[in-house]
């Protein structure tokens, strides 16, 4: 948490802000969360101009260009990180550890457990498709390529349950917990089917489910499960809206029966015996 969602999510939110901005400088408060910060950013930064902000898994990707150089500062939330512009006068609280500093507003990390990730990858953005942590996240759910094909011959080779399947980013990016728990209901499989016993037309279906999870996720501004909210300050909704998630012993939406929670992978898992098989 975040997942893919709310990492969409935030991009939507910051995008219009930052684009066509140029950075002015560089405050870095805490200089190592998950990685080190590279230090050479309060050097590097000022002067580039702000390109584009794209999403690669729960990755975002923030392009920049100066006089022939380019580069992109690449961003995870972590756990509990967030982004939110602030006025350039407004102290830092305790968790706030990484400001980029706009010609009118700042640009400001805060992340209370330190899992996130700030770090530079030099060159045009294709680039940023080779560093370490991007090239070996799986394929985009949302991308065109994610298809019943695909997917029944990427599962076929799975004799896990389907839902840590879906889970795997190395496989597939951004289907965290609750999306994975919900792209199930809405497909009418059980999370405890054995991957590779999912056909290729229930394959279909749980793409289509995929994509139906993820963008209604999206347009209810993701899930505020923990800490997390939007660059505005505001939350999601989505888990309010949910088919099984956190409904343990509550009755099923959709047929009545009662709706369970089991463990899979150290994670919780709710569904409904009655109508996934």
């Amino acid at each position: 948490m975040p997942e893919l969602p709310e990492v969409e999510v935030c991009r939507l939110g910051i995008a219009p802000e930052l684009m066509g901005q140029q950075i002015r400088g560089v405050v870095i408060r805490a200089p190592k969360l998950r990685h080190e910060i590279p230090p050479g950013l309060r050097d590097w930064l000022p002067g580039y101009l702000i390109v584009d902000v794209r999403r690669r898994g729960k990755y975002l990707l923030i392009d920049c260009r100066r006089e022939g150089l380019s580069g992109t500062l690449i961003i995870h939330l972590g756990m509990s990180g967030n982004l939110r512009f602030v006025p350039p006068d407004l102290p830092p609280e305790k968790h706030d550890h990484f400001d980029l500093m706009l010609p009118t507003q700042i640009l400001r990390f805060a992340d209370p457990r330190r899992f996130g990730v700030i770090l530079w990858q030099p060159g045009p953005p294709a680039a940023a498709a080779a560093h370490p942590l991007i090239a070996v996240l799986g394929l985009e759910p949302l991308a065109d390529d994610f298809t019943a094909d695909w997917l029944h011959a990427a599962l076929s080779r799975r004799n896990a349950p389907v839902k840590p399947v879906l889970m795997d980013g190395h496989l597939v990016v951004g289907i965290g917990n609750i999306y994975a728990s919900e792209s199930l209901f809405r497909a009418g499989i059980s999370p405890l089917r054995s991957a590779s016993r999912i056909s290729r037309l229930r394959c279909g279906v749980l793409v289509d489910a995929v994509r139906a999870t993820l963008s209604a996720a999206i347009a209810a501004g993701g899930s505020s499960i923990r800490d997390y909210v939007h660059s505005d300050g505001g939350a999601g909704c989505f888990q309010i809206q949910a088919g099984v998630y956190d409904r343990a012993g509550q009755p099923c939406l959709r047929c009545g029966g009662v709706v369970r929670q089991i463990r899979q992978a150290g994670r919780s898992t709710y569904y409904c015996p009655g109508c996934q098989h």
